[in-house]
Parts: structure tokens; sequence; C-alpha cells
């Protein structure tokens, strides 16, 4: 009797436990499903680069693989597109530039660059970029002369000012009225214009500039390849951004700078104070205050990064509390301790700018702190290149996490959950203007 009873309760048991197993080798796997270790345990042999892609963003078609729209046979005028700020920015304004071009059917000039103001220099668009690289690049998507005619030569164009344009601006009702009367104008794109209004003629050339034919010089080319060559492999290029002039910027309180940085932002905070009391934790927790190196240390280590990671630091002159990083990631490069030359000695803000882009699109991974100008560049880049391991880290998070008390073990849990999930999701890696989302 005994014997009856148990055979039965066993083949269920038997049973129930195939159907389990069976259900989980079917079902299909969660990005993180792989990952239980805690990300500070040492046998932890997980990084974030090994989370499971989902999403990839990829050029779309209608760019790479279109029928482009014939150039009409007849023009409006010339178009110059005049830039400031760094590199990137003006980077930025140029690519907006040459789709406002196409929009207007306009000849488009070689874009002037005020880098006095910013980088204290004179370097121009010759200086960073292959001219003839570019005019050839462009061909069919827009007409780029390097000289004007004589006609035209001899003065300067006319200024139209578009940078503060808001809302529903449109070229075409404000802009082209002016390029038809004068024939030759000057424009900075306004900040906020809706790319997505665009034609796709118009769309194609923005894109075909930014990122098919805006190629460095070639001895730009060339030194950045030898910083790369310099760079112990494989290694992580990491954009940080923490100098005086951008934590004054930010309007956050760090009072746990040391009293040298503390002064040297004083220094250029100017009319902008930081912001106290309610308003402070509203600001930090919104994702408006730069990373300190220390804290991206942290963040680091909760994405498993390795402490002894080759780490090539892609940032400019002036960053403070720098030790807060390499007290903890000991291997990092920049380029003044791998490059010395006089070559290199002489170099102006601009131009070293453009080696940190250079190397940035050729590391192995890619992870910024900011999301400025340069990291979605570099990451629209990476992206055209099929170079996937790149990492935003979200200041917004970590604010968060650690206004609700979060620390340690539990901040990197927390930490590790959210960037997992939008490293396997693929969010904000490449601008949505010229890439598309491809499901893996």
């Amino acid at each position: 009797m005994i014997a009856f009873t148990v055979k039965p309760l066993f083949s269920i048991v038997v049973l129930t436990l195939t159907l389990v197993v069976a259900t989980f080798l079917i079902s299909p796997p969660s990005p993180f499903s792989q990952f239980s270790l805690s990300p500070t345990s040492p046998s932890r042999k997980f990084d974030i680069w090994s989370v499971r892609r989902l999403v990839e963003w990829r050029p779309c078609k209608w760019w790479l693989d279109g029928d482009l729209t014939a150039l009409p046979a007849k023009n409006n005028g010339y178009i110059r597109v005049d830039c400031y700020g760094g590199l990137n920015q003006m980077r930025r304004d140029f690519c907006d530039g040459v789709g406002i071009a196409r929009l207007l059917n306009a000849t488009l000039v070689l874009p002037k660059f005020e880098v006095a103001a910013y980088w204290n220099e004179s370097s121009g668009f010759a200086d960073v970029f292959d001219v003839d690289y570019f005019i050839q690049q462009m061909d069919g998507y827009v007409k780029v002369v390097k000289d004007l005619p004589p006609e035209i030569a001899s003065r300067e164009p006319f200024r139209v000012d578009t940078s503060k344009r808001k809302g529903q601006f449109d070229y075409i009702e404000s802009i082209l009225p002016s390029l038809l009367e004068h024939h030759y104008i000057s424009i900075t794109p306004a900040m906020s214009q809706r790319r997505d209004r665009y034609p796709l003629y118009a769309k194609a050339a923005l894109c075909q500039a930014c990122y098919n034919a805006l190629r460095l010089t070639k001895v730009l080319e060339e030194k950045g390849a030898e910083l790369l060559q310099a760079i112990p492999k494989p290694f992580l290029s990491l954009h940080l951004r923490f100098e005086p002039d951008m934590v004054a910027y930010s309007q956050c309180q760090y009072p746990s700078l040391s009293p040298a940085s503390l002064e040297s932002v004083d220094a250029v905070r100017g009319d902008r104070k930081p912001w106290t009391g309610e308003m402070a934790t509203i600001w930090r927790n919104r994702g408006k205050c730069p990373l300190t190196p220390s804290e991206t240390a942290f963040i680091l280590q909760a994405l498993s990064i390795p402490t002894d990671t080759n780490i090539y630091l892609a940032a400019g002159d002036g960053l403070m509390e720098i030790e807060g990083l390499t007290s903890i990631y000991t291997n990092v490069f920049t380029k003044s301790s791998l490059l010395s030359g006089e070559d290199f000695t002489s170099m102006h803000g601009n131009t070293k700018a453009a080696l940190d882009y250079y190397v940035s699109i050729n590391s192995d991974s890619y992870i910024a702190t900011y999301f400025g100008n340069m990291d979605k560049m570099v990451a629209a880049m990476r992206a055209f290149n099929r170079m996937s391991k790149t990492v935003f880290l979200s200041r917004r998070a970590f604010a968060e996490f650690t206004s609700q008390g979060l620390k340690g073990k539990e901040l990197m849990e927390a930490l590790w959950k959210v960037h997992g999930d939008d490293f396997g999701m693929g969010r904000g890696y490449a601008l949505p203007d010229c890439f598309c989302e491809f499901k893996l």
C-alpha cells in the first residue's frame, strides 16, 4: 500500500521538476538574468559590457542608401555658418548649417570658427578638418565652395542671428527672404531648431556632413594615431567634466571640495550663485550637477569596471579633485603624459580637443560623465562605426539614489540596474536625427 502511494508521488515530483527546468530553458532571457552576483563581489566576472544588447542604433537607410533629390540647377545664394564655442559645439552648429543650406537651396561657404573668445587662439576650419575631403564627400548633397565669386568676395555677408530663436522657428519663412535679397548671408543655427521638420534631402545633407564628410587634417590624424598607439591596450576613454567653470555654471553646491578647488570655482562664478535649500536638492535630482572624480570612480566600480583598467582621460586642462579618480583607478593616461614634443606643446585648445575626439571614437570603450556636445558626437560616430561599448553615466540616478539614503552595496546595485538597463536598450547612444533603432 505504501509502495503504491509513493510511486505516483515520485512521478509527480519528477514531472514538476522537468517542467520547471524546461520553462527556464525556453524562456527568453532578461538582459540581466545572468548577473546575479553582487557588483561588489570579488568573484564577479561580469562588467557592464557583458549585458546583452537588445537595441542598437545604426545610420538610417534613407540617408546612406536612399536616392538623393538632385540639386537644383540654380541656387538662391551663399551661406556661411559662423560657429562659436568649443570644437564640438562648432562642429554641431556647422552640421546644422549644412542642413540649412540644403533646405534653402544655397551654396555653402566654408565656415568661420569664432574661437578667439573661447580658446584665445585663431585656428580655423581648415586647421582642423580636411577641406578637400569634405567637399568631395558632400558632392550631390550640397554645393560647397572654397572661394566666393569676385562680386561677393569683397564684402562681408549680411548677418542673420538665429541662435536664440525658439519654438516653431522656420528657416524658409524667416531666413530665405534675406538670402534672396542679399545673396550672401551668415548664420548661427538656432539652438532649438526642429530638425524633424526638415525634408529628407536636407536631413541627409546634415547627416552626411557630420558623420561621413568631416575628417581631421592629415597632420592631426597622424598625431591622433601617435597618441592612440601610445595608450596601453585595451583601454577605456573617459570624458570627465569637472573644471571650475563647469562647476560654477552648473550652480551646484560641493561643500566637500578642497579649499583650493572652492577658491577656483568662486573665481569664475560671477553672478551664477549656487542653489540653496530645497532648490539645491531639486536641481541635483534633475541631474544638473556634474559628477566629481570620486563619484565617477564609485559608479565605475558599480559597473564592475576593474580598477586596473587602462583609462585615457579625454579632458581639458584644469580638472579639479582628480585624485578622487586616480587613487582608485591607477592606470590613467592623458595627452600631456603621452605626448611631449614641441608640435604637441604648441597646440591650442581646439586641436587638442580634436585629439580627444579621435582617441575616443577609436577606443575599446567610451564612458562619459556629461551628455555634452562631444559626448553626442563621439557616441554617434561610434554607432556609425558599429562600436557599441558606450555608456553615459546617469547623474540623475546617482543624485536620486543618494538623496534616498542609498549607500555602499545597495547604491552600487541600484546604479548597476539603471546603467545595465540603459546599455541593454541602447538609450541615448545616438541622436535620432541620423540614426534609427535596430532590434537585435
